[in-house]
């Protein structure tokens, strides 16, 4: 009777470890973080490029996928610097793309790593180029670029500095004309033909926003009417 007690519990032992040995604390796999692509790199047109073809061959470095997925490219080509509006918008799996555009106009382009998943990476930088017109021999300028202050900036104290850049394909000199007002399409003209790419501004009011635009003339003719641009007083 003994042995048989004894055979018993044995029997348990071994069903119990059985059954407790098969959890091994595993559940399903997860699936690892999927992360974005990187940032690609612009090659052509880079700024201030005159393109004399209007099909521009647009043209990147690859990015790099650390799951090692496909990776598609959105290009986005626009005549304004803040792309509030796209003259294309096109994708392409490979690292160049040729886009048809008008002649004798001024384009802002950048463009963006999407993956298969949908991770897509930060813009490039914005590069802005020109299309050559039919039989032009004066290009016109680049339209300005922002420096100071920061576009929607504050600013302490009843004075400011406007400050830009701008450049010309034909390494024409520029003068400037300067518009500032309180509407939001400044009119009163602060400054005519000068050649200096800063402004003073003297005798703010307080808690007020101005607007500004900078006229760019190359001396034959060309002219580029600027973004309008904002600040606002403390």
């Amino acid at each position: 009777m003994k042995k048989a007690y004894l055979y018993f519990g044995v029997l348990i032992s071994v069903l119990v470890s059985c059954s407790s040995g098969g959890d091994d604390g595993g559940g399903p796999e997860q699936e690892p973080i999927n992360t974005p692509p990187t940032v690609p790199v612009q090659v052509y047109p880079l700024a201030n490029t005159l393109c004399i073809d209007n099909n521009v061959v647009f043209e990147w470095n690859a990015s790099t996928d650390n799951e090692g997925n496909s990776i598609t490219y959105m290009v986005e080509v626009s005549e304004n610097s803040d792309f509030s509006s796209l003259a294309h918008n096109v994708s392409s799996a490979a690292t160049s793309r040729i886009i048809a555009l008008e002649k004798g106009k001024s384009y802002y382009w950048r463009l963006k790593a999407r993956d298969v998943k949908g991770e897509e990476s930060d813009y490039s930088t914005v590069s802005q180029f020109l299309t050559e017109g039919d039989g032009v021999s004066n290009h016109l300028p680049f339209a300005p670029s922002l420096v100071s202050p920061a576009l929607g900036a504050e600013i302490d104290g009843t004075s400011t500095t406007l400050s830009w850049t701008a450049s010309d394909v034909d390494g024409d000199a520029l003068t400037y004309d300067v518009y500032l007002d309180t509407t939001s399409d400044p009119t009163a003209k602060v400054s005519d033909n000068q050649t200096e790419t800063t402004y003073d501004v003297t005798g703010l009011t307080a808690s007020t926003t101005y607007y500004y635009k900078v006229v760019v003339k190359d001396g034959n003719g060309g002219i580029t009417i600027g973004q309008i641009w904002s600040f606002t007083t403390k």
